[in-house]
């Protein structure tokens, strides 16, 4: 029975695709080498120890629909359409080594007519008249008996809006975790023209057996066409919650400002796994008691827009005389949050 195993994905939602990565990962035999394509539609992708609110442009994702997805390695922030393909490579201990994965993927390029180099310690560059141009990005993940390289290639994705999503708004925000090296980066297709995501993963799948001197059919599957993967079920909902993708987020400290006609305010807020921990405001409005009652209120909520909506219209129902100043404030804080 062959060791390799060979999974193209036909679905483009990244919370699945991660899901099939993670189950595989933890259920796979110690002997198997396993290699995983697909793509993800309009995501931005993070690594684990990552802020969303730091790294991404939050709102405007909101606003254009594009997925957040944090995935279990590490590494920054990538945006992902489906002019952009993932590969995964998976192998048992001893054997795992990423500089064979990456030599494959180079191999598979070449076929590709693509003449890729290694630089760093995880891109692809091709060399141009204006430098080197990042096509392709990798992390990594190892635990006791096995380990996974997986990383983008820049086929025909959207650069425009790479930069929408990868540009954060300016929020005063003092936080931890690992943040994003931005790189220059350039599509395959500025530069080679007929390639396309099919081309790609034909020269990477043909570099793989050719490596291995073995073949395999290829598994295709799909939310309908799942193979027997335990536990996925359980890994799909962790992979799509909230909790995973933005409460996982490094502590942090947030810091806004405003002032309205009826009086000034300060809030600093302290979040850790994606809940307020602390609450503190400052303001000279002649009535701060509905503030006071929203700051203790907050504590362990979830940082999100819809928590300042929930609390907002319990004060406008404690204290309707101030209705048009609390819509004021929900305005202020809905947009400062998203």
């Amino acid at each position: 029975m062959s060791t390799l195993r060979l999974l193209i994905s036909e679905s483009f939602d990244p919370w699945f695709n991660l899901a099939v990565e993670e189950t595989i990962f933890r259920q796979m035999s110690a002997d198997q080498r396993v290699m995983f394509l697909w793509r993800n539609a309009d995501t931005v992708v993070i690594g684990r120890a990552q802020n969303p609110w730091k790294e991404c442009n939050t709102r405007r994702m909101e606003e254009d629909n594009v997925r957040l997805a944090r995935r279990s390695s590490g590494g920054g922030a990538v945006f992902q359409d489906l002019g952009n393909t993932c590969f995964t490579f998976m192998a048992g201990k001893p054997e795992y080594d990423k500089t064979i994965s990456t030599q494959i993927i180079v191999d598979g390029l070449s076929l590709a007519g693509i003449d890729a180099e290694i630089s760093g310690r995880n891109d692809l560059v091709l060399n141009t008249e204006n430098g080197p141009r990042k096509i392709s990005g990798s992390a990594y993940r190892e635990t006791k008996d096995r380990g996974f390289h997986h990383g983008t290639l820049l086929i025909n994705t959207d650069l425009n809006r790479l930069a929408n999503y990868l540009n954060p708004d300016p929020k005063k925000l003092q936080a931890k975790g690992i943040t994003s090296v931005r790189s220059r980066v350039a599509n395959l297709s500025e530069l080679v023209p007929d390639i396309s995501h099919e081309k790609v993963c034909d020269g990477i799948i043909h570099s793989f057996f050719s490596y291995y001197n073995e073949t395999v059919d290829a598994e295709y599957i799909s939310p309908e066409k799942l193979p027997d993967l335990p536990n996925f079920t359980e890994t799909f909902a962790k992979q799509s919650s909230w909790e995973w993708n933005f409460g996982q987020a490094p502590a942090f400290s947030h810091y806004l400002d405003t002032r309205f006609p009826w009086g000034g305010i300060e809030f600093h807020f302290d979040i850790e796994k994606g809940a307020f921990n602390r609450c503190q405001f400052f303001t000279d409005s002649l009535d701060p008691s509905p503030l006071e009652w929203m700051s203790q209120q907050l504590v362990g909520k979830a940082y999100q827009p819809e928590t300042m909506r929930i609390l907002i219209q319990q004060m406008t129902d404690e204290w309707p005389m101030l209705t048009e100043q609390f819509k004021d404030l929900e305005a202020w804080l809905i947009h400062e949050l998203s």
